[in-house]
This record gives structure tokens, sequence and C-alpha cells, in this order.
């Protein structure tokens, strides 16, 4: 017993002795566990505004105040565009949804309220990738709508009822009795009802919703469905991609505690030329690797290539780079290879769930998804979903090449400004 106790001993030393592995094995779990906490069930943080474009096409006063009563909305931030433009910002990934109010809703909603005439029909274009937003938009919409359509009707100077009690007085086929309480219920609600609690009223049992919606996938062809593995494989590609960075940067430690880097320093070559191919072959494997995942996305999962070819090889090249880089920063900061490892791979997931590749990033809180653009795997899944399943043009490739290529510049000099070439 005094040996196995010795034993357990020599375990628990060696294992504490590292205390840069065990802060990491602590630290992981508790950042991954507070971010999805934060995004799952914290009631005290206040959820992100869903962004929603609205075309009023009808210009009525009615239409105004529905547009002002979302806008008021905590839930919406919404932004007044012009019908292409807020489709084609659905399409790009800015807005969630556009909502398009047609010419004459406001006449057509009043006189549907009460299930007559026909209903005027709301066109609602939607992220598809992002469909979960679509819920709370159709209800909200809704909800605004009944509410305003609502009291313009029962309020002291709507035309519809004014045209009613006209019709009222003309036809002699009711009881003058009939005709009587009807005429007085009519100049009732023109003394007394007020907008501001009509508003608040919810509408009778009889009265049906007064407009329809159109719900269409915004994509750049309307032909083609989205296909949910687009994303997918752009995040898992991303971040085991990225792993194999980590892979690399601490086999550069371990060729430089087995001295291998001195004995190639011995050779007619410079600095750069050493490092400098390490990030070469590093980028080419990152690639064909990223390649591989993709021909199988594109064989057995029917991911295509919508957008431009160009622009996706392009977004491809930029993140190889990106993560050669990243592998030869990781191998210039760190100690050892034990330690770095856990430090790495700490530092790739916390990348991996802010660029979007788990959760999509449209569901983080404000503060958060502003954080996010200063991550480059956020803008290498961005610009690959933009590719792919959006199918958007070459220069919706060029914001996310521009800004990883920066990012490759950064760690690739600081790589090569803090690489030592023995322990």
């Amino acid at each position: 017993m005094t040996a196995f106790i010795a034993l357990v001993r020599k375990d628990l030393l060696l294992y504490f002795s590292n205390r840069r592995a065990v802060l990491m094995s602590i630290a992981a779990p508790i950042l991954i566990a507070a971010f999805f906490g934060s995004l799952f069930g914290n009631n005290n943080s206040k959820p992100a505004s869903v962004p929603v474009a609205i075309s009023d096409l009808d210009r009525s006063p009615l239409t105004a105040k529905i547009i002002a009563a979302m806008k008021a909305d905590s839930s919406l931030l919404v932004s007044e565009l012009a019908p292409a433009e807020a489709l084609a910002q659905v399409k790009a990934g800015k807005q969630r949804a556009a909502v398009t109010f047609p010419a004459g809703f406001a006449e057509q909603a009043s006189r549907a309220l009460f299930g007559g005439g026909k209903k005027p029909e709301l066109r609602l274009d939607y992220d598809p990738s992002q469909a979960m937003a679509l819920p709370l938009v159709r209800g909200l919409l809704s909800q605004h709508v009944m509410a305003l359509v609502t009291q313009d009707v029962f309020s002291g100077n709507s035309p519809l009822l004014n045209d009613m009690r006209a019709q009222l007085l003309q036809d002699d086929s009711p009881p003058t009795e009939r005709r009587r309480d009807l005429i007085a219920m009519f100049d009732s609600i023109a003394k007394v009802q007020a907008p501001a609690k009509a508003a608040s009223t919810p509408a009778a049992g009889g009265l049906s919703l007064p407009f329809a919606t159109r719900e269409l996938e915004a994509s750049a062809r309307v032909e083609t469905r989205y296909n949910s593995y687009s994303h997918s494989f752009a995040g898992m590609g991303v971040q085991f991609i990225l792993m194999m960075g980590v892979d690399i940067g601490v086999g550069l430690l371990l060729m430089r505690r087995q001295g291998l880097w001195l004995r190639l320093r011995a050779a007619p070559v410079s600095k750069a030329q050493l490092l400098g191919s390490r990030i070469a072959s590093c980028a080419l494997i990152s690639l064909l690797v990223f390649a591989a995942i993709y021909a199988v996305a594109f064989a057995l999962f029917k991911v295509r290539v919508e957008g431009s070819w160009l622009g996706f090889a392009a977004v491809l090249i930029a993140f190889s780079i990106l993560t050669a880089s990243f592998g030869l920063l990781i191998a210039a900061v760190g100690k050892t290879p034990e330690a770095t490892r856990g430090l790495a791979i700490l530092v790739t997931l916390l990348m991996v769930m802010l660029g979007g590749a788990w959760v999509p990033s449209f569901i983080f809180p404000e503060w958060l998804q502003t954080i996010s653009l200063f991550v480059p795997t956020r803008w290498a899944v961005d610009g690959l979903d933009a590719m792919t399943w959006r199918g958007l043009g070459f220069d919706a490739a060029l914001a996310p090449v521009a800004v990883m290529l920066g990012f490759s510049l950064l760690f690739a000099a600081l790589g090569l400004a803090r690489f030592k070439w023995e322990e």
C-alpha cells in the first residue's frame, strides 16, 4: 500500500507541477461553459435585436404608424430601405428579413379586418440560414399590424366606419329599431373612442388577421434551396484545419527540442527561408486538406459553390495561409510542446466559437457579435458561406480575404521576430 500511495503521489506532483497545463484544464471548460450559458438561459442578458429591413410602398399614415411601432420594439432593429436594397442585404446576411408593405395596404387591411374584401399580401423575404428568427419577425409583425389596424378602424375618423354608416343610412331593409341602434353605435364610437385606448384593446373574436404573407427564402438564385451542410462544412473545416496548424506549431517545438533547427541553420539558408518554407508547406497542406473536405461535401452532401469559384478559391487560400502563420506564432510564443498544446487548443476553440462555427453568430448578444468581427475565423466562415449557399459574387470575398491576409501578416511577423532556435 505504501508503494501504491507513493506512485499516486508522484503522478499528482507531476501533473500539478505543470502550472500552465493545470490552468488550461480548468480554464477551458469554464470559458466554454460560460460562452454557451450566455447564449442559452441567461435571462439577465439582453438578446441581440433582430435586424429587419422594411419597404413601404403604401406610404399611408397607417403603415407609418406600424413602422414606427416596430422601430420602438426592442426586439427588432428596423431599417427603412428600398425593396431591391433590402433584398440584397438579406441575401448578404446583413438583415434577417425584409418586409414589403404593398401599395393600397391600409385601405385593404381595414376592410379585411372583418373578413370582407381581399387581404393585402405582405412580402417577407428571410435569410434561410437564420430561419429561427422568422417566427419572431412574423409574430411581432402580426402583433403591431393587428393593433394599429384595429385602432385605425375603430377610431372616430375611420373612413371604413363612416362608409358603413353612410350605407346603413341609405339601406331601408333593416328594421327601424335595428338601424337606429347601429347608427347610435357608430356615433358613440366617433365620440368616445380614443386611439390610445383602442391600441391596447384586444381584437374581438369575430375579427380576422387583416393581411396575408408570402414568405420567400432570400438567396442569390431563387431555384436554389438552402443547404445547411454548406455552413457546417465551413465551420468544421475551419476548426480542424486550425487544429492541424496547432499540431504543426507543436511539431516545430519538438524539432527545436531535438536540436534539428540548429543543424538546419548550419546550411547556407537564412532564417526567413527556413521558417518561410515551413509556412509555405503548412499552407499547402491546409489547402489540400480543405479541398478534400469540400470534395466530400460536393459529392455526398450536395454542397455547391453558388457564387464565385474564384472567390471560393481565394478564401480557401487565404485561410490556409492564416493557418500556417498561426502555427508559426504558436511555435514562437510556446515554451514546451506539452504546455503549448493545451494553450493553443484553448485559443483555437475560442476562435472557432466566436467565429460562428459551432453556433451561428447572429444569436450572439450584440456585444459579442461586435467582438467576433475582430476574430479571423468569423471572416473565414462568412466568406465560405458567401461563396457557397449565399451565391454572392467575387466582391463579397474581398473583405474576408483581406482581413485573413492581414492577420496572417501579423502572425508571421511576430513569429519570425520571436522564434527561438534552441531551448
